[in-house]
């Protein structure tokens, strides 16, 4: 039992000292770049003050409206007769799928100066400024929101609007006694880790945002464009606030609204009017979702649009020949070493907290759970000031490193939440046995979540893809990933190359879902 004992300490101290050198000090060397004058500088600055104005009206129009689409199409998956429900949940996370700077390009192709609709419509000015982040913003943090309230929609329980129905209680009383209630925790999260992301995101402002400067753009800036560390370093403190509030909110916010079992699954009533208003509704949205990637796929294939319009295939052989494709197997590289790094290390960390009682589970779980608090951003510069002397800077494993961190939470609580549904006492009847608990693991337990595993790899792998975040910080001089080349394909006029990498990006992340599902389809064939 000593021996045993000894292992887990020496397994939770392996976890807390990888925390510690990935997140903590890389955090905190951050801080120690902050000095006095370059505080004072950035608040008595007017290019702070008016960044930090944008930053908080961009955000908050876009968390709203992103918000309002978004429970409006979860509501209408999940409570009316729409047809094709599975097709439109496919086309409503199609924008998950791409970097966030491609939602802004797509609107600089359909709307910027020359672009499609502009022309085709005869519009006098682009969308750029204020209307195009916040545009730009909802299209890219749209697909999170409509996420998390399709699932808590999908599992609320039926039973208590039938007892409402039978005691003859209005739809409106339902909706302000049970619906509201159900939803609050959900509605708490949604917005803070919307605003969240609107805030720290700079791929859509920098690219359409003209003379509306955000804090993102101007950390980025400071901190890429000028290697001034210590003002970027004091605008990371200011963006770590949203998250860093979003993950006390969430953490703090009791569950106590919604059920542990769902009696009996909601059914939607016929309604005709309604069943047609919630499909046009869901037809515009899908539009509105394909219009930028069918505007990717007109102007690569157009010789050039709308001068000429006939059909080729030299913008994509001209990107290649820039090396696209070198760069995308560099992505394939960061994302299959993230994804594995990331499952392997998240496992190991779920199975810890949920499955391992003792002094260090609760400290490992927050431990674990504090990469949700910090943008990528911030994450992507307190790596360059922490690792900038180290030979472990500028390879490809601190990509691998970095990107884990970054999008470690969300599978981190996927498998915490699913091994806690796994019978606790399984390793008990195992110590009886005399079989080990590695044996257990590979034997049973992960034989038990390996669908909970394919999504974990799924969502590293996905996000390591598309993301441009830290990974900004960090590319050069390691091998640069595909995302980057849409900025600087688009600051070249290169509007196609940029439209044609967004795209093998899309076609990359689908290919990666269909594989995934087709590896789980197989393995449940050969379990049966």
């Amino acid at each position: 039992m000593n021996g045993k004992m000894r292992g887990k300490t020496i397994v939770n101290v392996c976890i807390t000292l990888f925390f510690a050198v990935s997140v903590l000090l890389p955090i905190i060397s951050m801080f120690t770049r902050i000095t006095p004058a370059s505080v004072s500088g950035l608040i008595h600055s007017p290019q702070f003050s008016a960044a930090l104005k944008n930053s908080l009206l961009t955000s908050l129009t876009s968390t709203v409206i992103s918000m309002a689409l978004a429970l409006a199409a979860a509501w209408c998956i999940e409570r009316t007769g729409v047809k094709c429900k599975s097709i439109l949940k496919i086309i409503f996370i199609l924008p998950m799928l791409i970097p966030s700077i491609s939602h802004a390009f797509g609107l600089v192709t359909l709307f910027g100066s020359n672009g499609i609709l502009t022309n085709l419509l005869r519009l006098k000015s682009g969308i750029y400024g204020f209307a195009g982040i916040v545009t730009g913003s909802v299209m890219y943090s749209f697909p999170v929101a409509f996420l998390m309230f399709d699932s808590i929609l999908y599992y609320e329980d039926g039973l208590p609007y039938r007892a409402a129905d039978v005691l003859g209680i209005s739809k409106f009383n339902q909706f302000t006694a049970i619906t509201l209630p159900y939803l609050k925790k959900t509605l708490i999260s949604v917005f803070f880790a919307i605003f969240t992301l609107t805030i720290t995101d700079y791929g859509v402002p920098l690219l359409i945002g003209a003379k509306t400067v955000t804090l993102s753009v101007l950390m980025y800036n400071k901190a890429v464009g000028m290697l001034d560390y210590g003002t970027g370093s004091a605008i990371g403190v200011v963006l770590l606030v949203p998250a860093v509030a979003a993950f006390l909110a969430d953490m703090l916010n009791p569950d106590n609204g919604q059920n542990s079992f769902i009696a009996e699954q909601v059914q939607p009533k016929k309604s005709m009017g309604r069943d047609i208003i919630s499909s046009v509704f869901c037809v515009i949205l899908s539009i509105c979702v394909f219009l930028p990637i069918l505007a990717f796929c007109v102007i690569v294939l157009n010789t050039k649009y709308p001068i000429n319009t006939t059909l080729t295939f030299a913008h994509i052989q001209n990107t290649l020949s820039r090396g696209a494709g070198r760069y995308l197997v560099n992505s394939l590289i960061y994302s299959l070493g993230t994804g594995l790094l990331g499952t392997a290390v998240a496992f190991i960390c779920s199975y810890m907290t949920s499955r391992v009682k003792g002094r260090f589970s609760k400290g490992l779980h927050l431990l674990s759970l504090t990469s949700m608090a910090i943008p990528g951003m911030v994450l992507g510069l307190s790596y360059v000031i922490f690792f900038s002397k180290s030979g472990f800077y500028g390879t490809m494993a601190i990509i691998f490193l970095v990107n884990s961190i970054h999008f470690f939470a969300s599978p981190y609580l996927m498998m915490y939440n699913t091994l806690s549904k796994v019978n606790e006492n399984l390793e008990s009847v195992g110590v009886c046995l005399g079989v080990s608990r590695i044996r257990i693991i590979f034997d049973v337990i992960l034989p038990k979540v390996r669908h909970t595993m394919f999504e974990m790899f799924g969502y590293f792998f996905v996000n390591s893809m598309m993301t441009i975040s830290a990974v900004s910080f960090l590319a050069p001089p390691a091998p640069k990933p595909v995302a980057l080349m849409i900025n600087q394909f688009e600051a070249q006029l290169l509007m196609e190359s940029a439209a044609f990498v967004s795209l093998m990006i899309l076609a990359v992340n689908l290919l990666l879902k269909g594989i995934v599902q087709l590896a789980e389809k197989r393995l449940s064939r050969e379990k049966d």
